[in-house]
């Protein structure tokens, strides 16, 4: 092969046979040249047989064809333009075209300078051979330097010296085609010696542009030669000829026509022409399919009789004849029967335009018509004249009626025709009290809207209804305790005892019957409000105990027994009070000496009267607090006892704290029911 260009873009393997015959793998490289010749996309071949080895030989064979072709065209730009601007694209088959180029355009000024042109610049291979090629054939062409022999006729031609045999024995059989003497090795034509000296190797005379391709001609390399193929077809109606131009196809002749049987084919260059086998004679004329057809010369020709005869169309041909007298409409003939005279369609008993005015015309008539018709040349009557359709918008303010030469107007809904008979006023409807309370009148129509307490009917939108605001969402709110619906309004209530109702009439306020005096406690007893009703409250201080104030007990002093020391010193009684549900760990007491002294070790303990667990105790830095331990959801009463152990300076002091809590029910709420009103 000649020199050959690798593609910068693709990547190539070096096969060295996988088990493969040598038959197969030229089959695979011949159908891979041929796809290449074909342009095809080389990554994309269609598989032949199931070998990989196949595989890629096929497809290395199909780029080398298109790497040929790509190098063909840059250095037939190099050649015909001198320059290979036009290829400065950023792709693979560019870049190869645009490499061939540049290297053919380097051979010519090698050529040009008269340098040798197997030159050592260290441009590659591939464009070494490119470069030398261009340079050699230039020269050539130019016959400035005799061309090397590097190249011998083919197998079947003799050297004029005699056998080749006897110099190929000269060369002890090493030469792969012929020997010249010497051991020197020469290839036949087509061929080229290869760097080894023996080996020879295909000339591609399509890369090295050798070839006598005519313009319209694709080069395509083969073993030994090249043969010219033309890029463009001969297109329809013609067959490419065996030296390469284009032949008209006879259809008549080798009978590919589709003329019918009425027909006969007669051929073109490029196509054929059907004629009909019948010829028409004359006045009539041959249609598509062969028939004959009668020509109208009364309509195809312009006046083909004389002034005053009509034509008559014959099959054929057609015949003149003398035209009688034929009055248009609007005429008659005179009495003579000559002529044609006007008819006066307005002295016609049946009155033409009844009703309206008739005006006599030549030939016609017309009718004066009244105000609010117009006249209908066509159907030759007045017609009404619709103002409503002809005038949309301007002569009624909304609704247009049309009447017999006339219009009406009328109004919506809501308004009134005014005086003039075309404008609308507005009509207020709350004159006639439509509304069950309040009426506004509004454009077009009326609103109606009730008094504070009453809504609307949705069902007529007229009638006021009360509105239940104790049975509304938020109605369960709008009284703390109970509320009463009244018409247009409502009033709360709170229960009969214990409570009264506040200002803002809708809370309930607790009566302190302590503070009012209404309690009904003795004279040794105290009254303790709580929440709805009071609590009398009255203690006794134990033996050894005196009573100091009113809430206290002091211990007397001891006679040094130990039951004495261990018993408190002072006993206080506290009354405490809340609502059910308070929050748990809730502080509600809280108990410690005066004073702390650093050192003080304190302790506080629930003694009595938290058997249900509902109470706990906490220690804290100034004594010691109760809360919550349990949440109260029930109303009860607790008779606690809390003890305080103080030890101070080695000596330990108690006290005790009787703690009365009132749990009282929250506050009473009664649900609205609309059956007890």
């Amino acid at each position: 092969m000649g020199p050959r260009v690798v593609l910068l873009c693709s990547l190539f393997g070096v096969l060295l046979g996988q088990g493969i015959e040598q038959m197969s793998i030229e089959g695979c490289c011949k159908d891979g040249q041929s796809r290449g010749n074909d342009n095809e996309d080389c990554a994309a071949l269609p598989l032949i047989s199931e070998s990989t080895t196949c595989r890629i030989v096929q497809e290395q064979c199909c780029v080398t064809v298109l790497e040929d072709n790509m190098c063909t065209t840059g250095i037939n730009m190099a050649k015909d333009q001198g320059a290979c601007d036009s290829l400065f694209t950023n792709t693979c088959e560019k870049k190869t075209t645009k490499m061939c180029c540049d290297c053919c355009l380097l051979g010519k000024a090698t050529l040009e300078k008269g340098l040798p042109c197997d030159h050592t610049l260290s441009v590659g291979y591939q464009c070494g051979l490119v470069s030398r090629a261009c340079c050699v054939h230039g020269a050539a062409d130019n016959q400035t330097t005799p061309s090397q022999k590097t190249e011998l006729p083919n197998k079947d031609e003799t050297h004029e010296n005699g056998d080749n045999s006897v110099l190929s024995d000269q060369c002890e059989g090493k030469c792969a085609h012929s020997c010249v003497g010497n051991h020197t090795c020469t290839c036949f034509k087509g061929y080229k010696l290869k760097p080894d000296g023996k080996s020879c190797e295909d000339i591609n005379e399509c890369l090295l542009g050798a070839s006598n391709c005519r313009g319209g001609e694709r080069c395509i390399n083969t073993e030994g030669s090249f043969r010219c193929q033309r890029e463009v077809s001969c297109g329809t109606g013609y067959e490419l000829t065996d030296n390469n131009n284009c032949k008209d196809i006879d259809e008549c002749e080798t009978g590919i026509h589709n003329c019918g049987p009425e027909f006969e084919c007669q051929n073109t260059q490029g196509s054929f022409r059907c004629s009909p086998k019948v010829k028409c004679g004359g006045g009539f004329i041959q249609d598509a399919l062969g028939t004959c057809i009668d020509i109208n010369e009364c309509v195809s020709q312009t006046g083909p009789c004389h002034r005053g005869q009509i034509c008559i169309n014959t099959v054929g041909s057609y015949i003149c004849q003398r035209n009688s007298v034929n009055c248009g409409r609007g005429y008659h003939l005179n009495e003579e029967g000559n002529r044609c005279v006007d008819i006066d369609e307005c002295k016609d008993p049946d009155k033409v335009c009844t009703g309206h005015g008739c005006v006599n015309l030549i030939g016609s008539y017309r009718c004066d018509c009244e105000a609010g018709y117009i006249f209908n040349s066509i159907s030759r009557i007045c017609e009404d004249i619709n103002e409503c359709r002809h005038y949309p918008g301007r002569l009624c303010a909304h609704k247009c009626e049309n009447a017999l030469g006339s219009y009406k107007c009328s109004c919506t809904t809501g308004f009134k025709l005014s005086v003039d008979g075309r404008n609308c006023d507005d009509l207020n409807e709350c004159d006639s009290n439509p509304c069950s309370q309040e009426c506004a009148n509004v454009y077009g129509s009326y609103q109606c809207y009730c008094r504070r307490g009453y809504q609307l009917s949705d069902i007529d939108g007229l009638t006021c209804e009360d509105i239940d605001e104790c049975a509304l969402p938020t109605g369960g709110h709008i009284c703390s305790y109970r509320c009463h619906n009244t018409p247009g309004s409502f009033h709360c209530s709170c229960p009969v005892k214990g409570y009264t109702l506040s200002l803002n009439g809708r809370s309930c306020q607790d009566v302190d019957e302590c503070v009012t005096g209404t309690h009904t406690c003795l004279v040794d007893q105290s009254c303790f409000n709580v929440q709805g009703e009071f609590k009398c409250l009255s203690f006794v201080c134990p033996s050894n105990y005196r009573r100091v104030g009113e809430t206290r007990c002091e211990r007397l002093l001891c006679n040094e027994s130990d039951e004495c020391l261990t018993m408190p010193l002072r006993i206080t009684h506290y009354y405490l009070t809340f609502p059910t549900n308070i929050p748990v760990f809730t502080n509600i007491f809280r108990m410690g000496p005066s004073q702390t002294v650093a050192g003080d070790d304190i302790q506080i303990v629930i003694t009595a009267g938290n058997e249900g667990g509902f109470f706990k105790t906490e220690q804290v830095p100034s004594g010691g607090v109760m809360s919550v331990a349990k949440l109260i959801n029930k109303q009860q009463d607790f008779d606690l006892s809390l003890e305080l152990r103080l030890r101070r300076y080695g000596t330990l002091s108690t006290y005790m704290a009787k703690v009365q809590v009132f749990v009282t029910q929250e506050e009473p709420r009664v649900a609205y029911n609309p059956l007890l009103e």
